[in-house]
């Protein structure tokens, strides 16, 4: 079983982007979400894509597996998408010893731009970037299944 352990943020500033070593272009979207678990489909502008099943409730850990999936039949699924498709576009920014992923949100979402930093370990405020904002880890409408089904949240 794996364990996705991570803390979400909001971005308040553009000083992050002078730490960006990657970014990636990501469609995703949901065949199923309820409760403490969800389905998605996640296509990279690389041809590949990804099934993931996420379990446990909204919060810092959960359980999550991941399966490649052949694009075509990615792309094929997208007729039973629920909500809307997630655009966005993914930078890996470094940061401190650790990597952070910050998410640029496109199309409903534009405006949105979130930052996750996967860990266990519990790393101080001080040791946090100044660019990131409200800590919105245990706040369900900033998780992606949310913004497909719902849109952004009234706050954002």
């Amino acid at each position: 079983m794996a364990k996705e352990v991570e803390r979400k943020f909001l971005v308040k500033d553009d000083a992050w982007r002078k730490h960006v070593m990657a970014a990636v272009g990501i469609r995703q979207f949901y065949l199923a979400g309820m409760a403490g678990r969800s389905v998605r489909i996640r296509i990279r502008d690389d041809g590949t894509a990804t099934l993931t099943l996420k379990f446990g409730s909204h919060g810092r850990e959960r359980d999550e597996y991941e399966y490649a999936v052949p694009l075509e039949e990615a792309e094929e699924m997208l007729r039973f998408a629920l909500g809307h498709v997630i655009e966005k576009t993914r930078h890996h920014v470094r940061y401190g010893g650790r990597l952070y992923e910050v998410d640029v949100f496109a199309g409903g979402l534009a405006g949105l731009i979130l930052a996750e930093l996967e860990t266990p370990d519990e790393v101080p405020v001080g040791e946090l970037p100044p660019w990131l904002g409200q800590e919105v880890t245990d706040d369900a409408a900033y998780y992606n299944a949310s913004l497909a089904l719902h849109g952004l949240p009234t706050a954002a």
